[in-house]
């Protein structure tokens, strides 16, 4: 909970190295989803300052994840490439202040050390050779040698705070190491960049994955250093996979466009992943502003989620069963046209989907589904000898003869079979059978009646033409 009279201000801030992986949806989604219930402002931030690995591309993913799942920010997106003046300006503050000095040590020297303490049984850092305290002389300036800016953390003390998730956490300032905060070309490094981010744009509440929690005291550092307030801070655990383990993109579906492709939709997603580590009582099935109306940071498990896939199916189902039939259309067409689907002379769309979508956990089994709608038939001759027998044959031509006149609806198509079959003194699937079989070339379907009356008086009447064929 926020502390009264404070304007709540979260941020999503990815590295551009790849995909919107499903765990950085998940913090995004918490981080949205605080703000949107404090009615605060949500920040999108690219934190592109690993340039071997930011690619344009990867930001663009990241863009087009967040847009899909409807994950609208409210400022942004703030890149810290473009901010490097900034960080300039704060490295020249620190250093003319103490809270930063200049170290000329060599990175063979700065792994010699570390070798050194490795071999006392010490836990390696570094040594503070170029650390500027009280009365020490320090050595010769090389001449030769550009100088990285390292933060002088404090010696003694602990770095605690009041974790949202995790309860209270205390690390020794002995643990730490006067870590770099620029390189020796100038250019800042990550925890600087978000702590300075993190105060220029007043973020108040901080959410993110617990791979962060060693970064956390190094943040508060040098926040206290700048002066600068500290937010709250909630470290959520990892999502685990099927097996247990981390997901890997080798064996799971870990980005957040896989979904899309695979036939998702971005309200059952991001149901699911709000489930994923956080709970409001027994609810399974909720809007994203039901979600808001309750997410308040109370609730959220400090143990792994593992990720369901029967789970999310389940939850697509429901909202795919929810759909508006013609968004649903919409985007089920590109997918059929994928499927090769011949859409002359065919039914509706958006009435296939209204029969066909009970049956489904995703679009694109709602595509294979519905294609029987929109392909020629083409049973083996095997079926056809099994089903269209010499014994149902005048009752398919009967039936033939019925649809040539008769109301085309599904009640005086129902009402027509029975009659045919008391007629005959056939059962059910004595006609219903060979009638999928002539009109879709698959013995599975929905009712019958509700396939004919799709399908139309003329295909129909075309396809029970091969009767007597």
């Amino acid at each position: 909970m926020p502390p009264n009279n404070i304007a709540v201000r979260t941020r999503f801030a990815p590295s551009p190295t790849g995909y919107l992986h499903v765990g950085g949806a998940r913090t995004a989604l918490f981080s949205w989803a605080f703000a949107r219930h404090f009615g605060g402002t949500f920040v999108l931030r690219i934190e592109d300052t690993d340039l071997e690995r930011s690619t344009p591309e990867a930001v663009q993913a990241i863009l087009d994840g967040m847009s899909w799942l409807g994950l609208q920010h409210d400022e942004g997106p703030f890149y810290q490439m473009k901010r490097m003046d900034r960080y300039r300006e704060v490295l020249a503050k620190m250093l003319a202040d103490g809270t930063a000095y200049h170290c000329y040590s060599s990175q063979e020297e700065v792994e010699a050390m570390r070798e050194r303490q490795r071999a006392a049984g010490e836990k390696p850092r570094y040594d503070g050779t170029w650390r500027p305290d009280a009365n020490k002389v320090l050595p010769a300036v090389p001449a030769d040698r550009q100088p990285v800016i390292r933060f002088k953390n404090p010696l003694e003390g602990d770095v605690s705070w009041l974790d949202v998730v995790k309860g209270e956490i205390a690390i020794n300032n002995r643990e730490l190491d006067d870590l770099v905060i620029a390189r020796p070309d100038g250019t800042p490094t990550y925890n600087f960049c978000v702590a300075v981010d993190d105060w220029d744009m007043q973020i108040t509440h901080v959410i993110r994955g617990d791979d962060h929690v060693n970064n956390t005291p190094r943040q508060i550092n040098i926040l206290n250093a700048l002066g600068a307030s500290l937010p709250h801070y909630g470290h959520v655990p990892m999502i685990l996979g099927t097996d247990g383990q981390k997901l890997s993109k080798r064996r799971d579906a870990v980005s957040v466009m896989d979904y899309l492709d695979k036939g998702y939709l971005p309200e059952a997603l991001l149901n699911y992943l709000a489930r994923l580590g956080w709970s409001h009582g027994d609810d399974e099935i909720f809007s994203m502003e039901q979600m808001c109306s309750w997410f308040d940071l109370t609730h959220l498990s400090s143990s792994p989620a593992q990720f369901n896939p029967e789970k999310l199916a389940w939850i697509n189902n429901h909202y795919i069963k929810a759909a508006d039939n013609q968004m649903l259309s919409n985007l089920v067409r590109p997918q059929l046209q994928a499927l090769g689907a011949q859409f002359e002379n065919a039914p509706d769309l958006a009435a296939v989907i209204a029969l066909m979508k009970e049956r489904v956990n995703t679009t694109i089994e709602l595509a294979q589904a519905a294609m029987l709608f929109y392909r020629q038939p083409d049973a083996s001759a095997e079926l056809r000898l099994q089903h269209i027998t010499a014994a149902v044959t005048p009752a398919l031509l009967d039936y033939a003869e019925a649809c040539k006149t008769i109301e085309w609806s599904k009640a005086a198509l129902s009402q027509m079979l029975k009659e045919v079959l008391a007629k005959h003194a056939l059962k059910m699937p004595q006609l219903a059978m060979p009638l999928r079989l002539l009109l879709t070339g698959q013995l599975q379907t929905p009712s019958i009646d509700a396939v004919v009356e799709l399908f139309g008086r003329d295909v129909v009447m075309q396809r029970l033409a091969k009767v007597s064929a």
